[in-house]
Parts: C-alpha cells; sequence; structure tokens
C-alpha cells in the first residue's frame, strides 16, 4: 500500500517512530506525509535508540491502548524481522523505511551492512542540539505555542515585518533556541511574557523606510491592496513609536536591524546574551 496509503487510513492515531538513533529524519519524513491530510489528528511520538527486543516489547505494549502504527529506521534486520513479526500477532501496522534501503544498497554492491547504531552522527557529526534548536524555533515562530515559551534562551519581539522569524531560524542554525513574538498595536502581548527574564527579551527596531518597504513586498505577494493602514507611512510611523515607548516601559533590551545582515543583528544578540549569562554560555 506504501506509505501514504497507509496514513490515509483515518483509524490511526497515534504514529510512533521507533529507530536505534533519535529518529529525527523518520519523523521529518512523517510529517512531511501528515501535511498532505490537513484534518488529520495524528499525534506523532518518537521512541528512540531501540536496541534490544525487550526495549520493542515495551513499544509494541504501549500501542495497545490506541489506534497506532508504528514506522521503524533500525540497522539491525534481527529487531527489524523481530518489531514485524511482533506486529503482526497484535495486529498492529509497521512500516520499515530502513529495510528496503538497506537491501537494495546490499544488492547492489554485493556487499553487507555492518549494522551499527548511530553511524550516521558519529561520521557526519550531526548537532542534536542545533536540530532540537531549529525544532523549537519553527513552532515559536509568529507567537505560536506561548505555553512554553519561558523554555526559550532569547525572544524576540517586533512589529510585523521587522524581520523576526528569519533572524530567528538564522540563530537557531547556530544551536540558540529562539521564540518570536509579534507587537500588534492594540493587542495585548502574551502573559507568559512577564514570566520571562527580561534578560532573554530582546525587542527589534527598524527604521520607516525600511518597514514599509519589507511591508509592500509582503502586500504585493499576497495580491491584495486593501491593507492601507499596514504599508501607510503615518500608520507605520506611529507604530515604531509606539513600539518603542512600550519596549522602554518593559525594559526589553533593543537592537536595531534596519539595513543590516542577518548575521550582524544576530551577532549583537549573541553577544549581549552570552555576556548576560556568562555561567550558561554555550560552547559552540
Amino acid at each position: 500500500m506504501g506509505l501514504v496509503g497507509e496514513l490515509a487510513n483515518n483509524k490511526f492515531h497515534m504514529i510512533y517512530i521507533a529507530s536505534c538513533g533519535e529518529g529525527i529524519n523518520a519523523y521529518h519524513l512523517i510529517q512531511s506525509a501528515l501535511v498532505q491530510f490537513p484534518n488529520n489528528d495524528i499525534t506523532v511520538v518518537k521512541v528512540p535508540h531501540i536496541r534490544t527486543e525487550s526495549q520493542v516489547d515495551d513499544l509494541i505494549e504501549k500501542t495497545l491502548d490506541t489506534d497506532s502504527l508504528i514506522v521503524h529506521t533500525m540497522v539491525n534486520a534481527d529487531l527489524r524481522r523481530y518489531l514485524t513479526v511482533k506486529g503482526m500477532e497484535e495486529g498492529l501496522v509497521t512500516i520499515d523505511l530502513m529495510g528496503p534501503v538497506l537491501s537494495k544498497i546490499q544488492n547492489f554492491l554485493d556487499d553487507d551492512p555492518i549494522e551499527q547504531p548511530g553511524l550516521y552522527r558519529k561520521i557526519h557529526h550531526v548537532d542534536l542540539a542545533q536540530v532540537s534548536a531549529i525544532e523549537y524555533a519553527l513552532a515559536h515562530d509568529d507567537g505560536v505555542n506561548p505555553d512554553d515559551l519561558t523554555e526559550a534562551e532569547i525572544v524576540l519581539v517586533g512589529l510585523s515585518r521587522a524581520g523576526k522569524t528569519p533572524l530567528s531560524m538564522y540563530l537557531a542554525v547556530l544551536g540558540w533556541k529562539v521564540a518570536n513574538v509579534p507587537l500588534v498595536i492594540g493587542v495585548p502581548m502574551p502573559e507568559v511574557l512577564k514570566k520571562i527574564d527580561r534578560r532573554r527579551i530582546i525587542a527589534l527596531n527598524i527604521n520607516l523606510e525600511q518597514l514599509k518597504a519589507h511591508r509592500k513586498m509582503r502586500q504585493e505577494s499576497l495580491g491584495t491592496s486593501d491593507m492601507y493602514s499596514y504599508t501607510s507611512r503615518e500608520e507605520i510611523s506611529m507604530e515604531i513609536e509606539k513600539a518603542r515607548k512600550y519596549y522602554i516601559t518593559q525594559g526589553f533590551s533593543m537592537v536595531d536591524v534596519s539595513s543590516k545582515p542577518i548575521e550582524t543583528s544576530a551577532e549583537e544578540i549573541i553577544e549581549m546574551i552570552t555576556r548576560r549569562f556568562k555561567s550558561q554560555a554555550h560552547k559552540r
């Protein structure tokens, strides 16, 4: 039936990703497939470091209380077979993402795989902290998921089109857990901001002409012309002034991102945060 065919079956509500490593690649593959089913209510759970049959048994046990399927990327052939057999005994659908690929390459090279878990990360020095930071930034872009905002190492605040998202993503690639929150004049900011150490909140300032140009480009990309207040010089000037007053009253540090490359703004922010939290400084 294939991966997409399995996912199209609406009876599944849980997908467990079993891996001898971290399961990150399988996780992103499954998420890429799930976006093709926008009305799905599936929860995806990673179960990393599966190395023994008893761990497989524990995983199978977890699935029995819910409608589930198991996707796995284990390099050990015996463990893959064990999971497949156990899944069949319990009437569970299991999808093997690793076995068929290894088999085809094995036949092509006429050589056997060494079946060593975690080898890719070891060889390529995959930085899991970096992956985690990127995932966090994606999940906390534009004010989304404010409930765990206190976990952020850096929180960027700024007006619409001030450059919060690209700066967040750049910092995340460097390994920083960054969230960004839009400031909309007249709309209350999330209450959780009051619980965050002010030293971690960075407000982005941008000059009127640049902000107007960014918003004009956004307006054109949306193909709409009924957003006068969004691109009006007078309205933008008012927003910038009110934003600055808000930042000052809240005690937020400000970084001017006008006419600067992202790298420069990021360096300023990193230097600021590192100086403030020397004992917690990242080792990069």
